[in-house]
């Protein structure tokens, strides 16, 4: 199974790059995890956020296979545990899946067409985050999917 995390524009902040790369070298091979940055959209500043959000839309699509599972950081996702989390994971694991790709969109979130696609929705607070912050913190998750599911001490509960 691959794991991706598909992101709207790229991050600048060497610290947060710098700790994104840490839990990234940690995660297990086999989940061949990488982080895939889509452009911004040129002249977003002229566009109205529905238009923005459609355009960013067919840049998502290019990148996504139709067997792809997506699912969207949202703010009316579900929330997990990061034990749930990690079950999620391995049942994604388990059922012969190629590839999930977890979103992070754009600053005025997902084009209806992107929500009609995806599989599941996950919030992971009900606060408001960067999008930079976001991306530590799934990575972050992600590596402690993997150390709950190989029964390291890594998660105190």
């Amino acid at each position: 199974m691959k794991i991706n995390l598909m992101c709207i524009g790229k991050t600048d902040d060497k610290e947060i790059k710098n700790l994104v790369s840490y839990y990234k070298l940690r995660l297990p091979k086999y989940w061949n995890f990488e982080i895939i940055e889509i452009p911004d959209v040129k002249n977003a500043k002229n566009l109205s956020p529905d238009l923005l959000k459609k355009e960013e839309a067919k840049l998502i699509f290019q990148n996504l296979d139709s067997t792809d599972v997506l699912v969207l950081l949202d703010e009316k996702g579900k929330q997990f545990t990061s034990r749930e989390f990690a079950q999620k994971i391995d049942h994604w694991q388990n059922s012969s899946i190629k590839r999930i790709v977890i979103l992070i969109g754009g600053a005025y979130g997902f084009a209806e067409e992107i929500y009609q696609r995806a599989n599941e929705k996950i919030s992971l607070s009900k606060m408001t985050f960067t999008h930079q912050m976001i991306r530590l913190f799934i990575v972050e998750q992600i590596y402690r999917a993997n150390q709950i599911l190989q029964g390291k001490p890594y998660h105190n509960d």
